[in-house]
């Protein structure tokens, strides 16, 4: 599980795994699109952060207040190929991000104002590594009525990693089988469906696919939908 020290000392060259060097993000660049994204600051009020995947139960961030929400318009896709964390680049996972249309519940928090340049830093190394999403920010309906303006982690679908097929029997024989320095693939995707039992919601994109995988764990034989994992 990442944590604060771990992503406070961690040289994103080799902490995640061998990321190809043409897509790794310097520290620079990371800057820079921090700096960008705030200075599309929609209002001066507090900043939230919404959590969708495993910023709902690792957040290791130092947030002022939590709620949870529903954000129209997006919905989850393990659409981000995963070559590095819990994959590698000869046994490719997928990742979850954002993709146009429907809805998706999760978890906002609410960024102290004073810490708050460090604590988003902390949110760039974990999130934009590579560059593969799009910070934006969007409205989001708090369950407690509060309507906020939310920095929300999308998909970019021009960044090299992007993956367009995302049905359950195409990247479930990928998650079964990917692991990196942060665990397996298919850890993560049980972690996302724990916890969204925990929090009562459903999302049910999620599962087929968690079906799918488990089959595949616990030695059912691919179908001819279900062919194995990419092995270089």
């Amino acid at each position: 599980m990442l944590t604060r020290d771990f992503l406070r000392t961690a040289d994103c060259k080799t902490a995640f795994g061998d990321i190809e060097e043409s897509l790794l993000w310097s520290a620079e660049q990371r800057a820079a699109s921090l700096a960008a994204t705030l200075a599309c600051r929609p209002d001066e009020g507090p900043v939230w952060i919404f959590g969708y995947g495993s910023l709902m139960w690792n957040p290791a961030l130092e947030f002022e207040e939590s709620c949870t929400g529903t954000l129209v318009g997006w919905h989850r896709a393990f659409c981000l190929r995963l070559t590095a964390g819990r994959g590698t680049a000869c046994q490719p996972g997928r990742m979850l991000a954002l993709k146009e249309g429907g809805r998706t519940t999760g978890v906002a928090y609410r960024m102290p104002q004073e810490t708050l340049t460090e604590e988003l830093s902390l949110l760039w190394k974990r999130e934009m590594i590579t560059g593969c999403y799009m910070p934006s920010w969007c409205k989001l309906a708090l369950d407690d009525g509060r309507v906020i303006n939310a920095l929300v982690f999308i998909m970019d679908p021009r960044h090299p990693l992007y993956e367009s097929d995302t049905r359950a029997q195409t990247i479930a024989p990928l998650i079964a089988t990917a692991s990196g320095p942060l665990g397996t693939n298919a850890q993560y995707l049980f972690s996302l469906e724990q916890e969204l039992i925990k929090l009562g919601m459903h999302d049910d994109c999620l599962n087929e696919l968690v079906g799918r995988v488990r089959g595949l764990l616990e030695g059912e034989k691919p179908g001819p939908d279900l062919q194995p994992g990419f092995v270089c």
